[in-house]
């Protein structure tokens, strides 16, 4: 759930193009979206980012739209977007996405969430009345509450920005360095770590009450997980996967909380895996 990295400069390089509109939802929320791909036939995947922002979600997006619309939110009030008043919780976001799928009238879709995008993947899941959610894949969420302390997720607010850098990332080439940050930049990551917050509530990681629900999820959920992070520990994401009653676990090796951007071909491994096997089996035989 990092805040603090921001401008991390690791997400994949493409030559595919994005474009960016805003979405006007009820009660009066003008949500921003980045495209990629085409809406071919009334599917999509949606790549839901954490506290580091929706650049950090553009490489998956990008590469996943050689084969499937993809829609990149910004979380209202994240990269200096509006966030009405009432929107001030992860619940609010989730029915907000949900309204984004009633409008694009979108249907089998694969909500990707990373970090509080996969807290805010698991609450849209929960929410789903109208069955516009084929499947979820979380990578590195946070969410539910850690039924022992040494599997918590560590609350980035108590710490330095270097060392949240350091627990997010197994390699140290992707770790962003702070100290070349701009004024403008350093501003831009405090207003993010602000919002951040009002999202996260007291518990700020977690719902306490949110993992006694996730049996109410009938979708099929994958679980894929950086085995190296320092935030929230391997041992967590389990316990994740374990609460779904079609959840299926898969950890990334050499990489941290962001499997996505350290390791994005075995990331996109374990998602084309968890597609071929437990989404469409009958397709791949």
């Amino acid at each position: 759930m990092p805040t603090n990295t921001t401008n991390t400069a690791n997400t994949a390089s493409t030559a595919s193009t994005s474009t960016s509109r805003t979405v006007d939802l009820a009660g009066g929320l003008a949500l921003t979206i980045e495209e990629y791909g085409v809406n071919s036939d009334g599917s999509a995947v949606l790549l839901l980012h954490g506290g580091a922002g929706p650049r950090t979600m553009a490489g998956l997006a990008t590469a996943l739209s050689e084969h499937v619309y993809a829609i990149v939110p910004t979380h209202p009030g994240f990269d200096g977007t509006p966030r009405p008043e009432w929107a001030d919780s992860v619940a609010d976001l989730a029915v907000a996405y949900l309204d984004l799928l009633d409008t694009l009238d979108l249907t089998g879709v694969m909500v990707i969430g990373n970090s509080l995008g996969g807290w805010i993947a698991a609450e849209m899941a929960l929410r789903d009345t109208r069955g516009r959610i084929g499947a979820l894949t979380l990578l590195n969420a946070v969410g539910i509450h850690a039924h022992m302390k040494k599997n918590a997720v560590v609350d980035p607010r108590t710490l330095a920005p270097a060392e949240v850098s350091k627990l997010s990332f197994a390699n140290a080439a992707f770790r962003p360095d702070f100290s070349s940050f701009s004024d403008e930049q350093r501003a831009a990551a405090a207003a993010n770590q602000k919002t951040m917050a009002i999202y996260g509530g007291d518990a700020f990681t977690h719902d306490p009450k949110l993992r006694g629900r996730l049996h109410r999820v009938t979708v099929p959920v994958l679980v894929a997980w950086g085995e190296q992070d320092g935030i929230a520990p391997l041992t967590y994401g389990r316990g994740y996967a374990d609460s779904f009653p079609n959840g299926h676990f898969a950890p990334i090796p050499e990489a941290g909380h962001f499997p996505h951007i350290e390791q994005m071909g075995r990331t996109l491994g374990a998602i084309g895996a968890f597609v071929d096997t437990v989404m469409k089996p009958d397709e791949a035989a």
